[in-house]
C-alpha cells in the first residue's frame, strides 16, 4: 500500500559515466554513480542506476553484452518519472540516453558534479520514548 510520501518520491533513472579510455577512470565513476544515487535519495527521491546494476551481471567489454545491458536500461528508462544527468561530461551511453527520454517526454534534471559532491551531510536523529521504569525515566526526546 502506498502512503503520500511515496506518492512525493519519483523514480529518477540516473546517467552517469561509466566507461572511460582509462580503465582506473571506472572505478571513480562507479563512486560517483553511487554518490549521485546517494544525492537523488537525499532529495527524496529513489534513484535506478542501471550502469551499477547491470555491469555486475553482464561484461560491458563483450559487445553483445553490453547491448543487452544497453537495452535492458532502455527498457527501465521507460518506467521513470524523470531522468536525471549527472557529472559534468556527458558520455556516449548518456547521450542515447537523454536522446531516449527526450523522445518519450520523460522530464530532465542536470546535476553538476559540485551538487552531489558538495551537498551537506544529511542528519538523521531518533525519537525516543522513556519508560518510567527505565533510563530515561519516562522521558522522551530525540537522541
Amino acid at each position: 500500500m502506498r502512503n503520500e510520501a511515496d506518492s512525493k518520491s519519483k523514480l529518477v533513472y540516473i546517467a552517469s559515466p561509466y566507461a572511460a579510455p582509462n580503465d582506473g577512470e571506472v572505478d571513480q565513476n562507479k563512486w560517483f554513480a553511487r554518490m549521485a544515487c546517494r544525492y537523488c535519495i537525499e532529495q527524496g527521491h529513489t534513484p535506478i542506476a542501471v550502469h551499477l546494476l547491470y555491469t555486475q551481471i553482464l561484461d560491458d567489454s563483450d559487445p553483445v553484452q553490453r547491448e543487452a545491458g544497453l537495452r535492458l536500461g532502455r527498457h527501465v528508462l521507460w518506467s521513470c518519472d524523470e531522468l536525471w544527468v549527472c557529472g559534468d561530461r556527458i558520455s556516449s551511453g548518456m547521450a542515447a540516453e537523454i536522446e531516449q527520454a527526450t523522445q518519450l517526454g520523460i522530464p530532465m534534471e542536470t546535476v553538476s558534479a559540485g551538487q552531489i559532491l558538495n551537498a551537506p551531510e544529511p542528519v538523521y536523529a531518533i525519537w525516543a520514548k522513556g519508560r518510567p521504569e527505565g533510563p530515561l525515566a519516562g522521558q522522551s526526546g530525540f537522541l
